[in-house]
């Protein structure tokens, strides 16, 4: 049950990771223009994200434009791009992949093994797609941190963190946290805490129940059996017929037959 619980805690964690890595994939919030100096002005605000820029003003406008040219861009943009979507595909697959193998699903049912495997086969996904996210969000913060503080540039040209960044860190930690939980669970299964199950059906050891007899005479009768002033008469063997000499006769009482 722990088990189970760990693998619906870290499937959760891991579609969450999934959502807020495609959110800062699509999102311009990289980078927004720094409003310091003699850059004071905030009629218009600049962002940049990995496929477009934008112009916000204050009367409400927003107007944003693609990059036309995807060989024109700097190559840490184009490494940004392709790590942004191979993160939200490989999170997207192992998505898949860990519905397969948790134990609230139907599929792969029978064989608790490969189950198990495809479960943690998901989990190290999880923590791939974790991974590939946090790389281009901890570069594009380092370089947006390092251009701040450069004193030779002009204020206007100046840059802040944007929210995506935040986004993409937290998806990024979030899906590493998901793929550890369902590792995890599969590596308990493997020490024999996950699926357990009883052979020959539980509470019964594995093999099948040992048929046992036992009688259980009246205590009655058993008590008058052995009193001190009971005289057993001679006239009390009533012979049936059809019963053989040599057959005892039936004590009385009644027999419990059950499996222990």
């Amino acid at each position: 049950m722990a088990s189970a619980a760990l693998e619906l805690m870290g499937f959760f964690l891991g579609l969450l990771g999934m959502l807020g890595t495609l959110v800062a994939t699509v999102l311009p919030y990289w980078r927004v223009s720094a409003h310091i100096g003699s850059n004071i002005v905030t009629a218009v605000a600049t962002m940049q994200g990995l496929w477009m820029e934008c112009v916000a003003q204050s009367t409400g406008a927003f107007q944003c434009e693609t990059y036309n040219s995807m060989l024109a861009l700097p190559s840490d943009l184009q490494a940004s791009r392709a790590l942004m979507v191979i993160s939200t595909v490989t999170s997207a697959l192992a998505v898949a992949v860990a519905v397969l193998g948790m134990q609230c699903t139907l599929c792969l049912e029978g064989s608790g093994a490969a189950k198990s495997r495809v479960a943690g086969a998901g989990g190290v996904l999880f923590l791939a797609a974790g991974f590939l996210a946090l790389i281009p969000v901890a570069w594009t913060t380092h370089e947006v941190v390092q251009t701040f503080y450069r004193p030779d540039l002009p204020a206007s040209l100046k840059a802040e963190l944007g929210e995506c960044l935040f986004v993409g860190l937290a998806a990024a930690l979030v899906s590493v946290l998901g793929g550890a939980m369902l590792c995890a669970s599969c590596c308990e299964e493997q020490d024999g805490g996950r699926g357990t199950r009883y052979g020959g059906g539980y509470p019964y050891p594995a093999g099948g129940g040992v048929r046992t007899t036992q009688t259980y005479r009246n205590p009655a009768l058993h008590t008058a059996s052995r009193g001190p002033g009971l005289a057993r008469s001679p006239s009390s063997h009533v012979s049936t017929p059809g019963v053989h000499e040599g057959k005892k006769p039936t004590a009385a009482g009644y027999d419990i037959t059950g499996y222990v």
